[in-house]
C-alpha cells in the first residue's frame, strides 16, 4: 500500500514536469530538424505560466467544467496505472476523459471546434481497438490485468508481444498528436489556420489541456514501459531508455510527414490492429 501511494504521488507530482520537459525538448529538436535554433527547453512551461495571467475569457462556462474533468480523468487514469492498478480500467477511464474533451469542444457552439470534435471521435475510433489488443496481449502473457503483476513478471514481455508492441507504437502517433495523424489539432501552430479541438479555449483552460496532455504523454509511454519491464533494475533501466527513444522516433515521424487524410488514419490503425495486434495474439494463444 506504502509503495503505490508512493509511486501515485510521483506521478502526481513529476508527471507533468517530466512532460513538460519532453514537450520542450520535442520543439527544441523539431526547430533543429528544421534548421532553425527554436525555443527554450522551458519554453512550454513560460506558455502555460503567461495562460494562467490571462483574462479568463470563455463562450459557455460548461465548456470548462468540462475541460476540468477531462483533466481529472486524465490524473485518474494515470493514478490507477502508476499505482499497479486494472489496465481495463485504466483503459475506461482515458477513454472518458477523451470524451469529456470531445464534449467541451461540441459546447462551445463553433463550427472549427466541432469539425476537430468530429475529427477526435474518429481518431478515438482508429486508436481504441489496439489499445484494447494491447491489454488482452498482456492478460494472454502474464495471466492478469492489474499493472503491478506486469511490471513485477519474471520475463519481458517485449520478444512475446512484438506485434503488439509494434502496433501500439503506431497508434502512439495519433495519441501523441503527431502528423501524419494530428487530425483534430496540432501543437504546431504554423498547421493550424484554426485551433481544431480548442479553437474556443483560451487563458486557464486552455493551460488545463496543455497540463492534461503532459500527464497523457507521459502515462502512455508508461504503457512502452511495460514491455521491458521484467521485476529487475535492469528491467527498468532498459524500460526508460525504451521510452525515450520511442518519444524522441515519434518526434522524428511527426517532422518528417504531413498531415494525412482522416480514410488514412482510420483504415491504417485498424489495419494495423488486425495485422499485427490480431494476429499476435493467435500466436501467443497458441503457445500458451
Amino acid at each position: 500500500m506504502i509503495k503505490m501511494i508512493v509511486f501515485i504521488v510521483a506521478y502526481l507530482v513529476l508527471a507533468p514536469l517530466i512532460g513538460g520537459l519532453l514537450a520542450g525538448l520535442d520543439r527544441k529538436v523539431s526547430a533543429r530538424m528544421q534548421r532553425r535554433a527554436g525555443p527554450p527547453v522551458l519554453q512550454p512551461f513560460y506558455d502555460v505560466f503567461k495562460l494562467f495571467e490571462k483574462e479568463p475569457l470563455t463562450v459557455t462556462k460548461v465548456q470548462d467544467f468540462y475541460v476540468f474533468i477531462f483533466l481529472l480523468f486524465v490524473i485518474v487514469s494515470g493514478a490507477i496505472f502508476f499505482g499497479g492498478g486494472d489496465l481495463l480500467l485504466v483503459i475506461f477511464t482515458l477513454t472518458l476523459a477523451s470524451a469529456f474533451l470531445i464534449i467541451a469542444a461540441y459546447s462551445s457552439n463553433s463550427p472549427y471546434a466541432e469539425v476537430g470534435a468530429e475529427r477526435e471521435l474518429l481518431q478515438m475510433m482508429a486508436y481504441e481497438p489496439m489499445v484494447l489488443l494491447t491489454a488482452i496481449g498482456f492478460y494472454l502473457y502474464t495471466g492478469s490485468f492489474a499493472v503491478g503483476d506486469i511490471v513485477s513478471g519474471a520475463s519481458m514481455p517485449l520478444l512475446p508481444l512484438i506485434g503488439i508492441f509494434l502496433g501500439f507504437t503506431f497508434i502512439l502517433t495519433i495519441k501523441l498528436r503527431k502528423s501524419p495523424f494530428d487530425l483534430s489539432m496540432s501543437h504546431h501552430a504554423h498547421q493550424e489556420l484554426v485551433r481544431g479541438l480548442t479553437t474556443e479555449f483560451s487563458g486557464r483552460t486552455l493551460a488545463l489541456i496543455e497540463i492534461s496532455h503532459w500527464y497523457e504523454n507521459i502515462f502512455l509511454l508508461g504503457f512502452i514501459f511495460l514491455f521491458f519491464a521484467n521485476g529487475t533494475v535492469w528491467g527498468y533501466i532498459i524500460g526508460v531508455v525504451a521510452c525515450i527513444l520511442i518519444y524522441f522516433f515519434e518526434v522524428l515521424i511527426d517532422n518528417s510527414f504531413a498531415r494525412m487524410k482522416w480514410q488514412f488514419a482510420f483504415k491504417s490503425a485498424w489495419l494495423v490492429a488486425l495485422i499485427l495486434g490480431v494476429v499476435n495474439i493467435f500466436v501467443l494463444y497458441i503457445i500458451i
